[in-house]
């Protein structure tokens, strides 16, 4: 067993993690992170008084690791960055089921809200290529993305916490069919998204009842 000064504070970080990744969430105990690093569980009490203080610090880690993941897009290049985050959103639950429910099914949102969550400073890329691409004010491409993003979030949960089979292809598809929806919605208002012009109005005359 390794001198309990070579434990180090990353170390036991390092082996947390590790056992969110394999395990979930809730296998993370102090016995658990000694096991991983093949030690007695005194050097990780000595370096976190509580499990609460490391599941925080883990958290963080995670999270920094996740907006990474999901922001390395071509911003200058892709012809759609936001769809581009949207796909490596549910990448990433595809990929890491167990840290996507840490981040996102353990409680860590309360006392905040749904805009909170838009309102990041790293989105702001986002809006601004959107509002150039598709003629949007910043908070109608804010909004547009929301829709859509909540969306994803749906598809991600349910590919987390299932032994689903993930097709890529046509989730894309929707994610797509949702986003341009929600441009239309913002940009022209339902009616107009759903019936230009008036065409195929359940209400309306059919065209060859108009008045010319």
């Amino acid at each position: 067993m390794p001198p309990k000064s070579r434990i180090t504070r990353q170390m036991i970080l390092d082996a947390s993690i590790d056992v969110v990744h394999r395990l979930g969430i809730n296998a993370l105990n102090v016995r658990a992170v000694a096991s991983q690093l093949k030690c007695s569980t005194q050097p990780v009490m000595y370096h976190f008084a509580t499990m609460e203080e490391l599941k925080n610090e883990i958290y963080t880690i995670v999270d920094q690791s996740h907006t990474g993941y999901i922001m390395d897009v071509d911003f200058e290049n892709d012809p759609n960055p936001a769809l581009a985050i949207c796909k490596n959103y549910i990448q990433f639950a595809v990929e890491e089921p167990h840290l996507f429910r840490f981040l996102f099914q353990t409680d860590k949102f309360a006392n905040t809200n749904l805009i909170d969550m838009i309102q990041s400073e790293q989105l702001t890329p986002i809006f601004q290529a959107m509002s150039e691409m598709v003629q949007l004010t910043p908070k109608q491409a804010r909004d547009a993305f929301a829709s859509t993003f909540f969306a994803v979030h749906g598809f991600a949960s349910l590919l987390a916490n299932n032994s689903m089979v993930y097709e890529a292809e046509y989730c894309n598809r929707l994610i797509e069919t949702i986003f341009c929806g929600a441009i239309g919605f913002m940009k022209v208002g339902w009616e107009e998204s759903l019936y230009p012009n008036g065409e195929g109005r359940p209400d309306a005359p059919p065209p060859w009842e108009r008045n010319s």
